[in-house]
């Protein structure tokens, strides 16, 4: 053997507890199976760190003599780091383009486009198939959702004047403590769902992660505005918590997102604009546009993803209509929305403790609940439901808004 050989590396009075196993990998990694490297170096235990890492990198060495050349040893190179990465598959790409239909459960935790080595555990995700998650629009609404963030402490003026009549911010506190309810379903919802998507979906995992985020905030804002005067929080009934506990047991992904996003936050908007409209004091008006904003992403979430699934499963409208359904039998015993929270919302619109406010405050719910149901109307219409089908589902969701 001799120096002069095609391949030879010389690693100065670099030492393998230095790095020097970096460059004989990078020597390697271009020859051949087969292929011998001459290695050449000043430090004195070269050859015993060399046979060592040669040994654990399936690679064969051969001390060279001392007429060499300067050479220390040969290494033959292995078939165990080709055969490694030989069946190595990129896991997509890494931009929303690169979404595969089914990513590889043993691809765990790898990022999009990476090159994964073969094997590995598999991951508990049972949401692991593009179009039981994913939505074109996922990408750009998790870029405005991030931008879109805001401070609870910063974002809303706590200390602004609230003076009200002791009944009326009675009111507001058992509307807020019926927002605080429903909010804290809407966060339990996305959050048990991110656990059983596959990573792969980036996207629509970050853009749930904000989701349950956006939610937390909510309930901070509305819990603070119902304390903002000192008093209690409001009360909660059985009716309203049967109705949210149905959300928490729907397993299915599109199932749970068209119940909560499409059809319950959809109303909730309408709710929060008639707080904001009839708002006596600028907290409350706040708090309620702050969470409109948030709430108006998720529910173009929820249509953009049943759009998406739509296209590529012909029996989605039947399962939607089975779940309104379902859920409609489930809840039909239900005294439905708390007689307290109605209340609340008729004093509220009301303003004032008159025959004529009263009626005006009558009046100004009944609207609204005219406004929910157009709104779960169109938003039907335009998942593909017919006109007249998309008014009897409509009618069937839960009286509690929610």
């Amino acid at each position: 053997m001799s120096a002069s050989a095609e391949h030879v590396l010389d690693l100065g009075d670099l030492g393998f507890e230095q790095g020097a196993h970096l460059l004989v990998q990078r020597a390697l990694r271009d020859l051949p199976p087969g292929a011998e490297l001459a290695v050449a170096g000043l430090d004195p235990a070269l050859v015993v760190h060399l046979e060592a890492w040669c040994r654990s990198q399936g690679h064969r060495t051969q001390r060279a003599d001392e007429n060499d050349d300067g050479v220390k040893a040969w290494v033959t190179r292995g078939r165990t780091d080709l055969d490694r990465w030989a069946l190595a598959e990129r896991a997509g790409g890494p931009g929303p383009d690169g979404v595969v239909a089914r990513p590889q459960l043993n691809w765990g935790l790898a990022a999009r486009g990476a090159l994964v080595e073969p094997g590995g555990p598999e991951i508990a995700a049972d949401l692991a198939e593009r179009e039981l998650v994913w939505a074109e629009l996922a990408p750009s609404l998790y870029a405005h959702a991030a931008s879109a963030q805001w401070d609870p402490a910063k974002a809303v003026r706590w200390d602004a004047e609230v003076r009200l009549a002791p009944e009326i911010e009675q009111a507001i506190v058992q509307i807020m403590t019926f927002l605080v309810e429903n909010e804290q379903a809407a966060l339990v919802v996305p959050a048990r769902l991110l656990a059983r998507i596959h990573p792969h979906f980036r996207e629509v995992l970050q853009l749930l992660a904000v989701q349950a985020a956006d939610e937390a905030r909510h309930v901070e804002i509305f819990t603070r505005r119902a304390l903002l005067t000192g008093g209690e929080m409001g009360t909660s009934s059985v009716s309203g918590r049967e109705s949210l506990a149905t959300l928490l047991t729907e397993p299915d992904f599109s199932l749970a997102s068209f119940l909560l996003s499409v059809l319950g936050e959809g109303s909730f908007l309408n709710l929060l604009t008639f707080i904001d409209r009839n708002a006596p004091d600028p907290v409350t008006r706040q708090v309620a546009r702050l969470a409109r904003q948030d709430e108006a992403r998720h529910v173009a979430f929820g249509v953009a993803h049943l759009q998406h699934q739509g296209k590529v499963d012909p029996s989605l409208l039947g399962r939607l209509r089975g779940a309104v359904e379902q859920r409609h039998q489930t809840l039909i015993s239900s005294a439905g929305l708390n007689q307290d929270v109605f209340d609340a919302l008729v004093v509220l619109a009301a303003g004032e403790w008159t025959p004529e406010g009263i009626r005006r405050g009558y009046a100004a719910v009944q609207e609204l609940q005219v406004e929910m149901d157009e709104g779960r109307q169109h938003r039907l219409v335009r998942l593909g439901f017919p006109g007249d089908e998309a008014a009897e589902l409509s009618a069937l969701h839960t009286r509690n808004f929610m």
